[in-house]
């Protein structure tokens, strides 16, 4: 755990940022061998299979870091404010909020697949492999959301260093289990292997955080009588972030449907191009996730004053 409300404010912010940097660069790092593998493996038709629902995953999964990210801003209040009491509320709130949105989009998404496949104007003969590929990412939406929770509350308390080092593990399983997912069962199977290695990190999350962190153990009292104005804050800071974090997916989504009419090769120039411009925004995302937690902290601990210093120098490290 770290305390942002003490110290120096220009090394809590670098300190807090770097591994989040690396964290999202292993990210991209991960995203840019699973289209090498599939392009590699399975060839140019599922690459284009892959890239012509990528805009509807990335909408998906950054709604949902986003509105993990904001639920943990309360959290990050609630520490800097040194109340554990509500610390360990907001989680509990944050994991029913969780369970109850991952069940929604998972809904949505399976009943509505065809239609979503049709509204992005993927060609026929992509249409099964990305309906069977997009499918195993919708449905394994619960794991990533739980995935995202886990990881913005360690955060929240100061803690970066373990996620980037659960996020390590994951991405090199994520590898590991695609080349043989890949080659065995084709391009589903590349999805699979991203759910099922974001299932194991978030098994070693769970262990890692009941045995280091007392704060964060939780136990049926945490879920009893949750406080309505806790779970509104939280959405609201939710949900807005989550939101935030769609804008330039949906720009994306809609280009994405006048591409999938251009043909197939279209499609995977663009699906590699896109890979590449997605490690120009990480910097956004790293101060924004900075922020986030040091403002949340600084606010529940009534310094203001460091909210203001700690704004100016993210902008100018941005």
């Amino acid at each position: 755990m770290k305390d942002l409300t003490k110290g120096k404010i220009s090394t809590l912010i670098l300190g807090f940022a770097i591994p989040v940097f690396l964290g999202n660069l292993l990210q991209l790092t991960y995203s840019l061998a699973d289209t090498r593998i599939v392009g590699s493996f399975l060839g140019e038709r599922s690459l284009a299979a892959v890239g012509a629902t990528t805009t509807i995953s990335n909408l998906i999964v950054g709604f949902l870091l986003g509105l993990a990210n904001g639920f943990a801003i309360i959290t990050a209040q609630k520490f800097g404010a040194g109340d554990k009491k509500r610390v360990r509320r907001s989680f509990a709130i944050a994991l029913v909020l969780g369970v109850i949105v991952s069940a929604i989009l998972i809904l949505i998404g399976t009943v509505f697949i065809n239609p979503i496949l049709g509204f992005l104007n993927v060609p026929g003969k992509l249409f099964i492999e990305a309906k069977q590929y997009i499918l195993i990412i919708i449905i394994g939406l619960w794991v990533t959301m739980f995935y995202d929770i886990l990881m913005a509350v360690m955060r929240a308390i100061g803690d970066t260093l373990t996620p980037l080092l659960i996020l390590a593990v994951s991405v090199g399983l994520n590898i590991v289990l695609d080349l043989v997912a890949v080659w065995k069962t084709g391009t589903w199977g590349a999805a699979a292997a991203t759910v099922l290695a974001q299932f194991i990190a978030l098994v070693i999350c769970c262990f890692y955080m009941i045995h280091k962190y007392e704060l964060l153990r939780l136990n049926k009292n945490d879920f009893k009588d949750l406080e309505s104005k806790m779970i509104k804050e939280m959405l609201a800071t939710g949900m807005s972030m989550g939101f935030m974090s769609s804008l330039v997916n949906i720009g994306s989504l809609t280009l994405q449907t006048a591409i999938n009419k251009l043909g197939q090769e279209i499609i995977v120039a663009h699906t590699a191009a896109r890979k590449i411009t997605e490690i120009y925004m990480i910097m956004f995302s790293v101060f924004g996730q900075t922020m986030a937690t040091f403002c949340g902290q600084n606010m529940g601990a009534g310094k203001v004053d460091r909210i203001k210093k700690g704004m100016k120098l993210a902008i100018i490290y941005t």
